[in-house]
């Protein structure tokens, strides 16, 4: 995991800088020092200070990065949410990438809480998809699980999940359930994605797992939770949003996963601002 971060810091630095930041080598000294703070200029959860740090890190070793706030805090407008000393520089050059990961994850965060907290209460679970941002998949998962959501599967190859173009593939959903159970490894669970009681029926009978109940209303996953009866685990899936998941929840559902978490979370407000300079 920390190599994995390192790289892929390293390779958005790279992406931004190139050759050299042009601006602050034509105007700042090279023996300039810099102190800042991170400063939230709206509320959210606290997500990534650590990738942050690291940005920094990269540039200047010698970097001094003091974190005023853990990871998962709630804070508000107005909250100093780190400082950091170090070489001018490095400082501004490392700005931009380092913001765009904090706001990020920051973002996500603050999002699934939100959710988490609509379900407050109910038997349902908030869960991820891969609707990711590439290469950054391990951060942003890392990021819902702070703001109080669940991880779903990682990648395609840690969980077997029958979508719609599996079953028309193979022929329906019996054809589909019964080919991955014949094959799976013991370790791993059948999932598959329905969209009516009629297919829901099909799945238990040929022994899924889990059964995605795909974009239904409230009155259809009420009624699905009700033939599924502890049989299957159930996960509500389409159409989710902050102003439907309560309902959803009630439904009796087990998991809801929301693709909104990681590909539509609003990014957080947050700025580096210069408060003190001096010299090597």
């Amino acid at each position: 995991m920390e190599q994995l971060v390192r790289t892929i810091v390293a390779e958005a630095l790279s992406e931004d800088i190139g050759s050299g930041d042009i601006t602050s080598e034509l105007v700042v000294p090279a023996e300039a020092m810099a102190e800042g703070r991170f400063l939230a200029k709206e509320a959210g959860v606290l997500s990534g200070l650590d990738i942050c740090e690291e940005c920094f890190s990269q540039l200047d070793d010698a970097c001094v990065f003091e974190a005023l706030c853990s990871e998962g805090d709630a804070f508000t407008a107005g909250t100093d949410l780190a400082r950091i000393r170090g070489r001018a520089r490095a400082l501004l050059a490392a700005e931009r990438t380092a913001l765009n990961f904090l706001q990020r994850l920051c973002g996500i965060a603050t999002l699934t809480r939100q959710f988490s907290e609509a379900v407050r209460g109910t038997g349902a679970q908030i869960v991820d998809t891969r609707k990711t941002t590439p290469r950054l998949r391990v951060l942003e998962k890392r990021a819902v699980k702070v703001g109080g959501g669940h991880n779903h599967r990682f990648a395609l190859y840690d969980g077997i999940l029958l979508k719609d173009n599996h079953i028309e593939l193979v022929g329906g959903v019996k054809a589909a359930v019964a080919a991955a159970r014949a094959g799976r490894p013991h370790t791993l669970k059948v999932e598959v994605e329905v969209t009516n009681l009629e297919q829901l029926v099909e799945a238990i009978e040929v022994g899924a797992d889990i059964v995605m109940l795909d974009n239904m209303s409230i009155e259809e996953l009420s009624e699905a939770v009700k033939v599924a009866a502890g049989q299957v685990i159930t996960e509500a899936s389409g159409g989710v949003g902050l102003e439907t998941v309560a309902a959803i929840a009630a439904t009796g559902v087990d998991l809801i996963s929301v693709g909104a978490l990681t590909h539509s979370a609003p990014a957080i407000d947050i700025s580096l601002e210069i408060t003190g300079v001096g010299a090597l």
